[in-house]
Formats: C-alpha cells, sequence, structure tokens
C-alpha cells in the first residue's frame, strides 16, 4: 500500500512541475507584447570593466543661483557645507563610491573599479547621482541657510568618464584640486578689489588681466594684507571625502531586570561614514596615508 502511495504522490508531483513550467512559459509569453521591439532602440551605455567610474556634478547656472541667493564672496561657508553634507548623502546611499572631492559647485564622485552597481549603465550613475545630490541639496536647505529662502529649486548637470588605471584617476582628482586653487586665488584678489578698493566688476577684470599666480599674490598682499596661504584650506584645497571609521556617542536607556525604570546612559559606537578633508591630494602624501582607496579588494 505505501509503495502504491508513494508511485501516486510521485506522478502528481511531476504533473504540477510540468504544469507549472508550462504556466511560466505561457505567462512569459504573454507578457510580451508586438511594442517589445521599441527596447532595440536603447543605446548600450555600459561603462567598461575594470575601469574606475567618475560622475562629476556642476551646478547649472550656479552664478545667478548664488547672487539671487545671497551667496557671500568670494567663498560662502554655508553654501560649500551643504554641497559636502549633499555629497555624504550620496555616498551613504551608493556606498561603491570610494572617494568623493568638491569645490565651488561641483563634486565629482568615483566608484570602484569593480563596482557592478546599475550593471555599470552610464546613465544609471549620472541620473542616480544627480537626483540624489539634487534631491538632498533642497532637503537640507534650511540647515544651512536658516535665514534665506530657496527662492527657485537648483539644477545640477552630470558627466561620466572612466579612467582605466590608478594614475590617470590621480590626475583627474589633481586636475580637479589645482583648478580650485587657480579659480579660488583668482576669486580672491577679484572681490578684494571690488569690495576693499572700490572697483568695478569690469575694472577689477581689467586689473587681473594678464597676471600670474605671483602677481596675484602680490596684490593680495601689498594692498590688502592678505596672505594666500593663510586662507581656510576649505577655499584653497576643496573638499575630500573618504570612508572612516568614527566614534559616535549617542543616549541609550537601558532596564536592568531588577530595576522597574530604565537609566538613560551614553553609549558609544563605531561607524564608517564619509568623512570631509581638506588636504593635498596631488602629492604622494596623501595616497600613501590612505592605500585602501586605490586598493582593488577595498
Amino acid at each position: 500500500m505505501w509503495a502504491a502511495c508513494k508511485v501516486k504522490v510521485h506522478d502528481y508531483l511531476a504533473t504540477t512541475s510540468i504544469t507549472l513550467r508550462r504556466c511560466l512559459r505561457l505567462g512569459a509569453t504573454m507578457a510580451k507584447s508586438k511594442f517589445e521591439y521599441v527596447r532595440d532602440f536603447e543605446a548600450d551605455d555600459t561603462c567598461l570593466a575594470h575601469c574606475w567610474v567618475v560622475v562629476r556634478l556642476d551646478g547649472r547656472n550656479f552664478h545667478r543661483f548664488a547672487e539671487k541667493h545671497n551667496f557671500a564672496k568670494p567663498n560662502d561657508r554655508r553654501a560649500l557645507h551643504l554641497m559636502t553634507k549633499c555629497a555624504q548623502t550620496v555616498m551613504e546611499e551608493l556606498e561603491d563610491i570610494v572617494i568623493a572631492y568638491g569645490q565651488s559647485d561641483e563634486y565629482s564622485f568615483v566608484f570602484k573599479r569593480k563596482t557592478n552597481w546599475f550593471k555599470r549603465r552610464a546613465s544609471k550613475f549620472m541620473t542616480h547621482v544627480a537626483s540624489q545630490f539634487a534631491s538632498s541639496y533642497v532637503f537640507y536647505w534650511r540647515d544651512y541657510f536658516e535665514d534665506q529662502p530657496l527662492l527657485y529649486p537648483p539644477g545640477f548637470d552630470g558627466r561620466v568618464v572612466v579612467y582605466p588605471s590608478n594614475q590617470t584617476l590621480k590626475d583627474y582628482l589633481s586636475w580637479r584640486q589645482a583648478d580650485c586653487h587657480i579659480n579660488n586665488l583668482y576669486n580672491t584678489v577679484f572681490w578684494a578689489l571690488i569690495q576693499q578698493s572700490g572697483l568695478t566688476p569690469v575694472q577689477a577684470q581689467g586689473r587681473l588681466q594678464g597676471t600670474l599666480a605671483a602677481d596675484k599674490n602680490e596684490i593680495l598682499f601689498s594692498e590688502f594684507n592678505i596672505n594666500y596661504n593663510n586662507e581656510p584650506l576649505m577655499y584653497r584645497k576643496g573638499t575630500v571625502l573618504i570612508w572612516q571609521k568614527v566614534d559616535e556617542v549617542m543616549t541609550k536607556e537601558i532596564k536592568l531586570p531588577t530595576e522597574m525604570e530604565g537609566k538613560k546612559m551614553a553609549v558609544t559606537r563605531t561607524r564608517t561614514k564619509p568623512v570631509p578633508l581638506h588636504c593635498d591630494i596631488i602629492g604622494d602624501a596623501f595616497w600613501k596615508e590612505h592605500p585602501d582607496i586605490l586598493d582593488e579588494d577595498s
């Protein structure tokens, strides 16, 4: 009797399995329509394998945005800290980002060489980073601009570039930091001429036309008693975001079995989070101090 029952159960399961497979095949066929062919027009934008994927965001028409929202010149600490907060939010959302670098109204995000997020599709990288960054900018605005209402939503454009080696990636980040220095030195002198000497923007631009870095430093020191090397590092070097372990102190209610009421106690926990640094990344010292950034298995 048991042998007969086993045969019947086996036959039932086999029949059910065949029926299920047929239903799945039928469902897959029915899910498609005659319009499916339009997917063939989608461009293949898969990023090259084993390359660093870099997404760089730039504020769209931020000169106008800064004027409308009364940004301090030549640098607004609130705006720079807000940009960094947005970049940290992006990194916490996309943990395959190993390092980010920002200055002025731009931020670059570097994804691991081996990342397979979004199947390495460039459009997915760019749109996700841009949308997360822009929405964070609006979300956290009031935390940094308490007395300045947001008059209209900001926009950010993005691009995706792949770099095949550690050296080309380091050269890219060095290029962005060198750009930060050049622009900030110019802006520091430009606005000193306007704000302290009373020149018009056109006159200040004419005064600086053809000048070299040494000339700009001389103008700052001789006319305004400003030593450019003493300017805040955040302005001169930009901001680097890397993952570091940080101890966080939080209040937690602890209740012992013998006690009726819990006690609030300070508890320290270690968490890895994106931490801002204002340092040189053009030389080798930074990379020797943080070799894990370029580590293939990090």
